[in-house]
């Protein structure tokens, strides 16, 4: 809220060096921002008076917005990648998965591994268990098991992440 917008009958105002007025009424304010050409906004709208402050704001939102920007910057954003594979895979082909699900984990992501039963293979599902711990044997010195293998219909998905 700026200038007349705000209703309240007495503010806490802070003038526009950061020092302190004390509680005024909102008119006395207001006047106070128009005699120095700037505006009055309620920064704390919950405190007990709200608290306002005289500046521009413009400035105030540009400098807010560049707030927000810089601290995505410093978001890590992390993905799900998929590895998707059946239960006769061969040894070398699990290798393979495993490498690539090495350079995921190493580059931050999470990795989420899916056994994918058909047909038949849907009798077997309790051996097939041993496939999912094999892959994360050949990982285990960089990864974590996130969720545990589990058994969703007609896949069978376990989530790793790095180890901290």
């Amino acid at each position: 809220m700026i200038n007349e917008q705000i209703r309240d009958k007495e503010v806490r105002l802070i003038s526009e060096e950061g020092e302190q007025l004390g509680i005024v009424s909102a008119r006395e304010a207001l006047k106070l921002a128009k005699e120095a050409n700037l505006d009055l906004v309620k920064i704390a709208p919950s405190a007990k008076p709200p608290v306002c402050k005289i500046i521009d704001y413009g400035k105030y939102k540009y400098e807010l917005t560049r707030k927000e920007k810089e601290a995505k910057k410093k978001q890590k954003v992390t993905e799900v990648k998929e590895i998707r594979f059946s239960p006769n895979i061969d040894d070398n082909d699990l290798n393979t998965k495993a490498n690539m699900a090495r350079k995921f984990l190493v580059k931050g992501d999470k990795v989420k591994v899916t056994l994918r039963f058909r047909g038949r293979e849907m009798a077997h599902t309790s051996s097939s268990r041993v496939i999912l711990d094999n892959f994360y044997a050949k990982l285990e010195d960089i990864a974590v098991v996130e969720k545990p293998a589990r058994l969703e219909g007609r896949n069978m998905t376990m989530f790793l992440s790095e180890k901290r």
